[in-house]
């Protein structure tokens, strides 16, 4: 199969864009339910698999040996926005691993928050690598580290025996082998992973599953329920993690990536949505992902209402005049 058009943007009625891409939703099994496009596209998991890195750390009980809360957990799990209260849960992170920032290998970039409000940086700002949006990840990894008595010089290269635990544990919630998943380097300059749509929607109805899941539950019920108790850490002011999470009452465990993927898995479902957007337009993303909970029969009317602005159906221009819809264009297809 291949890729369809999931939004479509008309101008004076006339159709303009489509966004093409693909979605799976699977069980805790693996099992197929639904689908649109190509189930199987090999895609790059980008941040969606954060809480599936943190796997190493959290199986060997870290968390509990730094005095890590759940906050810090879900940072482990965070792309955020770089505010103050994520730089103080970074900090906090790297204190209690008895490391300093600059032991970080993610880089520093100007603060998301700034973006997301559509804001330049104060004249005079300073800022490292505890703003970048993956700070939490990397202070877990160095945790890690620590623990296991590793080098931190190198704690990004593929070959270290953590990227290495990551890759083991990675493969083996998403049911793959380790061989299978193609490799790559994110933004943050860590490994990163391809996997099937579907394989990647499977681990996240694992990880919402949590202690129901018969290897990983311990682990999967302490990153989820963080997850699901800390959205605003997760990712911050604004954002489509905070907002998705809230609106799911605690049941929904979602997570964006970059350049066009998100992943939502239901606790008491036990099932999980993945979306590719293959031009990578976070609008059309977001409104894919909230037809296909429409289409799964997971929004009450509460929720639709709620989640209404993500599908952003009117087309505005700057003056505030009506001047286009952008709507769904597809239909799952049960599998």
């Amino acid at each position: 199969m291949k890729h369809i058009p999931l939004i479509e943007l008309t101008r004076g009625g006339t159709l303009e864009c489509q966004h093409l891409g693909s979605v799976a939703v699977v069980n805790t099994t693996g099992r197929l339910l639904a689908q649109a496009g190509d189930p199987h596209f090999m895609a790059f998991t980008r941040s969606t698999l954060k809480a599936l890195q943190a796997l190493p750390f959290v199986e060997a009980d870290g968390p509990q040996q730094f005095g890590f809360g759940s906050d810090h957990v879900a940072m482990l799990c965070a792309s955020h926005n770089g505010e103050d209260m994520h730089v103080a849960a970074a900090q906090q992170m790297l204190d209690k691993a008895g490391l300093s920032y600059k032991a970080m290998r993610c880089g520093c970039h100007v603060p998301g928050i700034f973006s997301q409000l559509d804001l330049a940086p104060p004249a005079g700002l300073v800022f490292d690598e505890r703003h970048n949006n993956c700070s939490g990840k990397h202070a877990g990894f160095l945790a890690y580290c620590v623990q296991h008595g590793l080098s931190l010089d190198d704690y990004i290269a593929a070959e270290h025996p953590l990227q290495q635990a990551i890759r083991r544990d990675v493969a083996r919630a998403v049911g793959m082998q380790p061989d299978a998943m193609k490799a790559g380097i994110d933004g943050c300059s860590a490994p990163n992973y391809a996997m099937p749509l579907a394989n990647l929607a499977r681990g996240y109805a694992r990880l919402a599953s949590g202690a129901r899941d018969a290897e990983f539950g311990q682990s999967f019920a302490l990153l989820s329920e963080a997850m699901t108790s800390h959205p605003d850490l997760v990712s911050g002011t604004g954002r489509n993690d905070l907002a998705f999470m809230q609106i799911g009452r605690g049941d929904w465990v979602t997570k964006i990536g970059a350049d066009g993927v998100q992943v939502v898995g239901s606790k008491s479902r036990g099932e999980a949505l993945a979306v590719k957007i293959i031009d990578a337009n976070k609008t059309a993303l977001h409104a894919t992902t909230v037809e296909v909970l429409d289409q799964l029969g997971w929004l009450d009317d509460a929720q639709r209402e709620a989640l209404e602005p993500w599908r952003a159906a009117d087309i505005v221009n700057v003056r505030g005049l009506l001047v286009g819809a952008r709507s769904p264009a597809f239909k799952l297809t049960v599998a």
